[in-house]
């Protein structure tokens, strides 16, 4: 139930997602989820442009129904809000962080659930920060082109390439699921088979039916990378792979963890700039239309 307003200093609202209300219309709603754009875009190692990611995600929402036809659900029902995005300062990592550290706890701490539109990678890990402060056994789901387990990437700890390892310092390797990898350097990969749930693309629908009965019972916090879809379908992005999955498998691997716990989700690295399309941002929204929801 919703306990604390949303303090103005915290958001810039630049247009909204299809129906999300505002933070003070929701009422006496269960947990509902608040979206908050994270445009982070520091640490990109290939083409920058992410930060660009949470306006052009609103925008496209526009071309899409608050109803879906393959879930038979409508946005209209769902109690959720826009809060606008953080206002973080370019150029200032750990700042940067810390306030979405800080907005997040807030947030959780108000009643709601947090849904980071990023920004690059290394958004995910303040959020889990904050979230793991309150769930001490969260479990962390992981959409993604690349296992982002790298202890260091060009002298950096803090890195959209490195934030899987950070993340699983936190909750502890076992508590990370990694579905759709097929990017890896050799200590990543030795340090994924050892430790984490490490499901590669092709076994992404089977990874997901795995982690819906081994977390029936835990919170869960759900991490899409974009890249997890092969280029062809989402070519705005900083740092794309060939040979992933279509948006297809990936909403099938979504709905197959619907009746989780999910305290969380973002969604990550739509880098605009290189898709004059559009279409990148469209499966965004798409994607994220799905998981309110189901979640």
């Amino acid at each position: 139930m919703l306990n604390r307003p949303w303090p103005e200093e915290f958001c810039q609202v630049r247009g909204r997602f299809l129906a999300a209300q505002n933070w003070d219309q929701l009422g006496k709603a269960d947990a509902p989820f608040a979206l908050l754009g994270a445009p982070l875009d520091i640490t990109t190692s290939f083409r920058s442009g992410t930060g660009q990611g949470p306006e052009a995600i609103r925008a496209a929402s526009q071309v899409l129904e608050d109803y879906s036809l393959e879930l038979d659900r409508d946005l209209n029902a769902q109690a959720f809000a826009d809060l606008g995005d953080l206002p973080l300062v370019p150029g200032d990592l750990v700042g940067s962080l810390e306030l979405i550290e800080q907005a997040v706890a807030h947030l959780v701490a108000a009643g709601g659930r947090p849904f980071l539109l990023g920004g690059e990678h290394l958004v995910t890990l303040p959020v889990v920060r904050a979230l793991a402060a309150v769930y001490p056994d969260l479990a962390v789901l992981q959409f993604d082109a690349h296992a982002d387990l790298r202890n260091h990437y060009l002298g950096w700890q803090l890195s959209h390439a490195t934030v899987m390892r950070r993340v699983a310092g936190i909750v502890g390797p076992a508590a990370v699921w990694q579905f759709g990898i097929r990017s890896a350097d050799r200590e990543e990969a030795a340090y994924g088979r050892a430790h984490t749930h490490l499901y590669p693309g092709e076994r992404l629908l089977a990874g997901c039916q795995a982690a819906r009965q081994a977390l029936a019972n835990r919170p869960v916090y759900i991490t899409i990378d974009i890249d997890v879809c092969d280029p062809g379908f989402a070519p705005g992005t900083g740092t794309p792979e060939p040979g992933g999955t279509s948006p297809g498998k990936l909403l099938r691997g979504l709905r197959a963890l619907a009746g989780l716990s999910v305290v969380g989700l973002d969604l990550v690295e739509v880098c605009p700039p290189y898709d004059p399309s559009g279409i990148t941002a469209i499966l965004a929204a798409r994607l994220i239309r799905d998981c309110l929801l189901l979640f």
